[in-house]
């Protein structure tokens, strides 16, 4: 504007004195400074005080049109401006040439603002670079750039002290990891004031991203016996301490080349994975565990070996041999068990030899029915002695029995108190038992109250598929002793004293 009215005051200064030199013209320049974003457009107007101007025009290695003219001015569009650049506008007059310059300053916005993290996982207490950079910024002098970690300014840089020649847009610090920086929110944020150059204040954020700390320093860990048993389920835990964070550890276990389905759990520094395994095959397998995090795995593995060994086998020639029968008892090993295993048959006088079969010869009573033998097979497996046992029950068949103390001949009841017959026959199969009063059949389930009717003989048959014996029971209904009269004191056979009111 100030050049625009000293062109106004020379031109009046030569209209109302004219015998001022020409020498005193003018020539300006609009805009007076020009900042232009990156390949856009700018137009130009040169303008002189001189009353009837020479040849004019612009000096610039940029692509110009000339839009517009008038006596004393003309007006350039300059296109795809790229880079920053001195404009030269002259004018002649009366034979002098005068110029004046117009500096042309190219900005780019920070639209592009990136945030690198490396590495995206760190091991707790190494150091991790946080960088930022900005491409196709400009100018580079009016740039700011500050670091964030969370809303927390860890660093900022400008670049107005440096060379222009010798820098980037980009900002580089290091960071000790700990564990309380773990998914912490790291972000750039740019700035270019073009406040001085008449311009205004661009500003611009990179996307946030996340850091992840972990420590994961010791091998898993694998817990399982060392003996696997063909066919049985047997639990298997591979274990890794110390690690962060323990709830996001992953484990992958395999017997050979099959995987186990597993299931991880965690408590503080610690991490776990529980699986079942089965083996199907004796010998030597490989138990491996392969655990990772982040971009952190490590594998152990232990040898696991499996053996076949079912129960030994326990046979009785007979399984129900009547009473006064031969039979033979015998315990040998499974043929599934390798190697042989050492059997010892419970009352067997000898020991077999590691392979042979146990056996016992005995001739069946009533009293062995109901008796149990044993087979006990022992196999040594990788310096270990296993066990396994085998019990099989012996049923011996024999005709009923009422015997005296099961079912005595002589009973007693307390006029006035209720009473079943005791009567329990014993024999096999399990006898059914018939007691008759006074021919009729008296109901042994349901208690009767004593009377002295009750007194007399009972005739009780007890009944198996081997025959049936019977047995009188006489039963003494007693009258009951407790009346309003006292009675004298009397002594039991037992020297125990009892009262007896009447």
């Amino acid at each position: 504007m100030k050049t625009l009215l000293f062109g106004v005051w020379a031109l009046l200064a030569l209209i109302l004195c004219p015998g001022v030199p020409e020498e005193l013209f003018e020539v300006s320049v609009w805009p007076n400074q020009a900042l232009v974003e990156f390949g856009q457009s700018l137009v130009v107007n040169c303008s002189t005080t001189c009353p009837d101007p020479g040849p004019s025009g612009i000096e610039t290695f940029l692509k110009k049109t000339q839009v517009g003219k008038g006596p004393q001015w003309k007006e350039f569009l300059l296109e795809d401006v790229t880079e920053n650049s001195i404009l030269q506008c002259f004018f002649s007059c009366a034979g002098i040439q005068k110029d004046t310059s117009l500096g042309i300053t190219v900005y780019q916005p920070p639209k592009q603002v990136i945030l690198e993290l490396q590495p995206p996982w760190v091991a707790v207490d190494e150091p991790f670079t946080v960088k930022c950079h900005v491409p196709s910024v400009a100018p580079l002098e009016s740039l700011t750039l500050a670091l964030l970690q969370g809303n927390q300014e860890l660093h900022r840089k400008n670049f107005m002290s440096l060379a222009v020649a010798s820098q980037r847009a980009e900002v580089i610090i290091s960071v000790r990891a700990q564990k309380e920086n773990d998914r912490c929110n790291f972000s750039c944020h740019a700035e270019l004031d073009l406040s001085l150059q008449g311009g205004r204040l661009f500003q611009g954020s990179s996307p946030i991203k996340i850091v992840r700390i972990f420590e994961f320093s010791q091998s898993p860990h694998i817990w399982v016996s060392s003996l696997l048993e063909v066919g049985m389920a047997e639990t298997v835990s591979c274990e890794v301490a110390r690690v962060f964070p323990a709830k996001e550890v992953m484990f992958h276990m395999f017997l050979e080349d099959q995987e186990l389905s597993s299931f991880l759990s965690w408590e503080g520094d610690t991490a776990w994975a529980n699986a079942t395994i089965r083996a199907m095959e004796a010998g030597d397998q490989e138990l491996s565990c392969l655990a990772s995090l982040g971009p952190m795995e490590q594998k152990t593995r232990k040898l696991v070996h499996s053996y076949s060994f079912p129960p030994p086998i326990l046979e009785l020639k007979e399984s129900y041999p009547l009473a006064g029968t031969n039979i033979n008892v015998t315990c040998s090993g499974n043929v599934l068990t390798s190697p042989s295993p050492t059997l010892r048959l419970q009352g067997a006088p000898d020991l077999p030899a590691p392979g042979e079969p146990a056996w016992l010869l005995l001739t069946a009573r009533e009293e062995d029915d109901g008796r149990n033998f044993s087979c006990e097979a022992s196999l040594e497996v990788q310096g270990q002695r296993l066990m396994k046992t085998t019990v099989i029950q012996l049923h011996v068949l024999y005709k009923p029995r009422l015997e005296e103390s099961s079912c005595p001949g002589k009973q007693t009841w307390l006029e006035g108190m209720e009473y079943t017959l005791a009567c329990v026959p014993k024999g096999n199969p399990a006898p059914a038992l018939v007691c008759t009063w006074n021919g009729v059949v008296f109901d042994l389930e349901v208690p009767q109250k004593a009377t002295q009717n009750h007194t007399g003989t009972y005739c009780c048959t007890a009944t198996n598929q081997l025959g049936s014996v019977s047995k009188d029971i006489a039963v003494i209904v007693q009258g009951n002793l407790c009346c309003p009269a006292a009675r004298p004191r009397m002594e039991t056979p037992q020297g125990f004293g009892i009262l007896i009111q009447a």
